[in-house]
């Protein structure tokens, strides 16, 4: 029996194998191109093995450490605070649509369900955010206008419904109440979909850069993304301008050096880097935490 399932683990093996090379080497050539020269990427092309070791994208990309620590900050700040408050909120609004004796259960679904087909567009949005709730120009315009997402909310509930319904009865006969039952009974046991679901919603968040694009004007405020794409603009519109202006500019600087193209590969690494190191932690509960609320509902 053994030598008749060997060729199967042989060949499972060789494709998990070659999946998984296929995300690890793009992370490889990422890291390669960020640390290769100009004239090295021109020369030989991306390579994954760097030709020459050189970090002049990241002295560009890191040199005001000011500016980039602020946004580094700023961005934390909004998706870990936004993380845990929105979590929270969907875990309770889908603990509550989950629950059979809940009277209002059928038209809170239908609300999650219209707000995730139609939204009130930009404009209407910007006023509410701005002349309505003065969220505009501060660190708040980027929590409380996304702390629900009806997706998520339905994972709750259908993971919530799978649940064994004679621990809440039980739980009634002792006297505990709804949120005493949610927070010491159902949030340990539902480890895998908070824990899937926060790190989705905090990845969401880490990549903000539209709401200060439309809500923010303090440089202060600016996140990480958003800082970042500003400094290549930047860059690429310095190199241009110079490779088009008189000779005299173009011989007391290199401008054809300016690492435009390795920069945007250094700027991946900085601004992926911390969800790089997060994500193994979460790791082990995304296949229950996700499939478990799909599934069912």
């Amino acid at each position: 029996m053994l030598n008749r399932r060997q060729p199967y683990r042989i060949v499972i093996n060789v494709l998990l194998t070659l999946g998984s090379l296929a995300f690890i080497l793009p992370l490889l050539m990422i890291i390669s191109v960020s640390v290769s020269s100009e004239a090295a990427i021109a020369s030989f092309g991306y390579r994954l093995i760097p030709k020459e070791i050189d970090l002049t994208a990241y002295r560009y990309v890191l040199g005001d450490l000011s500016k980039i620590g602020r946004a580094y900050a700023v961005t934390a700040f909004q998706a870990v605070l936004g993380t845990a408050a929105g979590v929270t909120i969907m875990g309770l609004v889908g603990y509550v649509v989950s629950r059979q004796s809940c009277a209002f259960r059928r038209p809170l679904m239908f609300f999650i369900l219209f707000t995730m087909l139609f939204n009130g567009g930009l404009v209407p949005t910007y006023i509410i955010n701005t002349q309505w709730s003065h969220l505009g120009n501060t660190v708040w315009v980027y929590i409380f206008p996304v702390l629900a997402n009806g997706f998520f909310i339905i994972i709750f509930r259908t993971f919530f419904s799978r649940l064994p319904q004679e621990i809440f009865e039980s739980a009634h006969l002792d006297g505990a109440n709804e949120l005493t039952i949610f927070l010491r009974l159902v949030v340990p046991m539902s480890t895998p979909a908070f824990a899937a679901i926060s790190f989705l919603f905090l990845q969401g968040r880490w990549d903000e850069w539209f709401n200060t694009l439309i809500y923010i004007r303090d440089e202060n405020l600016y996140t990480l993304q958003f800082l970042l794409q500003r400094i290549i603009l930047e860059v690429e519109f310095i190199r241009n301008l110079a490779m088009q202006a008189a000779g005299v500019f173009w011989n007391e600087v290199d401008i054809a050096s300016m690492p435009t193209e390795s920069m945007r590969y250094a700027m991946v690494i900085i601004a992926a880097g911390p969800m790089l190191i997060i994500f193994p932690f979460f790791q082990r509960y995304f296949t229950e935490g996700l499939t478990v609320g799909s599934v069912k509902g």
